[in-house]
């Protein structure tokens, strides 16, 4: 019995399997194998992600001589203009020319009619002949009574003359006694009295002369402003016949025939055609990188000619600037006003500098990763790169690449979790 129960003993204390005791490491350990060896095929495998090579764009990166430019779009603008504005209430009587015709300055463009304006002209044609009538009657009326001035003036230096001779002569006598002292002291006080009355005389016929002076210019004055209401009444006449007062383009004509105008409205716009710039809109992110002096190359779509930038405006308009930029060589043929034109401006120069075509949402001074083709081409690994300065189509590589790299440059968000990938035909 002793035996049987010790071996019964024995039996209850044999161990159990581990997967029994210990069931979650077991599974552990399973998945653990699993990983590894899903690890190891990929490895073995190669990229699980294949594309087609036909799908992606591809561009190399080369080294040389960068320009950093800014785009920009805009319009040729005349830099002399002429706009030509109503000086009075009228009626479009004729249409002579469109937009798009050749002017001289005495071009005539539309003819306008008022009735009012040419009555206008009239009464101040008679208003200004009334007042120079005036001043003719007053230089008449001056010349009459100056020389009647004149003529008493005569009478009274003659009277003082003969007295003062007589009294000369009378004076030895005098003194002999030949004739009483006291009809010689009295002719002596006649001779003061004319030679007073002669003085006064004179001094008469200078304060008429001034008079009659003074009046003139008075009335000179009022011509003066008679003529020039005249003229203002001409001016408005003139008008009536629009010219286009420089040589150019016609570029607008706002009006129509039998239209109604009211003062100040304009009637046309002309701009020469000879003396152009380009007005361009720069995006305001840009802005502090335009200055004036910098190079630019405008495109008027049928040549590219070279400029420079001569003013940048201060403010911001609908997200954009205004520069103004000249052609440096002269107006091309292909330049005409209002002509819609691109450009680039010229900030700066890389020397030496790698750069590659632009890829899908690169943007100047970030870091972003690219795929780069293996030597194989069969293969591209996602690299990191930086981007520097942009220019045109063109961004510059400053870190990450290598002359002659060749990397995936279109969208490839669509493979953001990938480190590598298969190129297929």
């Amino acid at each position: 019995m002793d035996a049987i129960n010790s071996q019964m003993d024995v039996l209850k204390a044999k161990p159990l399997p581990l997967w029994r005791r210990r069931p979650i490491l077991v599974i552990a350990a399973a998945a653990l194998a699993a990983a590894v060896a899903i690890v190891v095929i990929s490895l073995l495998s190669g990229p699980s992600r294949k594309v087609e090579l036909s799908s992606v764009l591809i561009a190399e990166v080369q080294q040389g001589d960068l320009q950093v430019i800014v785009d920009g779009y805009g319009v040729l603008r005349s830099n002399e203009q002429a706009l030509i504005t109503a000086l009075s209430s009228a009626t479009v009587e004729a249409v002579l020319l469109r937009p798009g015709a050749n002017v001289e300055a005495d071009t005539v463009i539309l003819r306008l009619a008022n009735p009012d304006v040419m009555q206008e002209l009239e009464a101040a044609r008679i208003a200004l002949v009334r007042e120079q009538a005036k001043l003719r009657r007053l230089v008449l009326a001056g010349e009459r009574d100056q020389l009647a001035e004149e003529s008493t003036l005569a009478k009274a230096r003659s009277k003082y003359q003969v007295q003062r001779m007589r009294n000369e002569a009378q004076k030895e006598a005098a003194e002999l006694g030949i004739i009483p002292k006291i009809d010689y002291r009295a002719a002596l006080a006649n001779q003061d009295l004319l030679e007073e009355a002669e003085r006064l005389q004179r001094r008469r016929t200078e304060h008429l002369k001034l008079v009659t002076r003074e009046a003139q210019i008075i009335q000179q004055e009022e011509i003066n402003e008679a003529n020039a209401a005249y003229q203002r009444a001409q001016q408005r006449v003139d008008h009536l016949t629009v010219r286009a007062g420089i040589k150019g383009v016609l570029q607008r004509l706002p009006v129509e025939l039998g239209q109604s105008v009211a003062a100040g409205q304009e009637l046309a716009l002309v701009g020469s055609d000879s003396n152009l710039l380009a007005l361009l809109r720069i995006s305001q992110s840009k802005a502090d990188q335009i200055k004036v002096g910098q190079s630019a190359e405008i495109n008027t779509r049928r040549e590219k000619v070279p400029g420079v930038v001569t003013r940048v405006a201060p403010e911001v308009r609908d997200g954009t600037i205004e520069v103004e930029v000249r052609f440096k060589d002269g107006v091309p043929a292909s330049a005409r006003p209002e002509l819609n034109i691109d450009a680039q401006i010229v900030i700066s120069r890389a020397l030496k500098a790698l750069y590659i075509e632009r890829p899908t949402n690169a943007q100047p001074n970030t870091v972003a990763s690219l795929f780069r083709l293996e030597p194989d081409a069969d293969h591209a690994r996602r690299q990191e790169v930086r981007f520097g300065e942009e220019s045109g189509r063109y961004i510059q590589l400053t870190s990450g690449a290598r002359v002659h790299d060749r990397f995936i440059i279109s969208d490839t968000s669509a493979y953001r979790t990938e480190k590598e990938i298969a190129l297929t035909d």
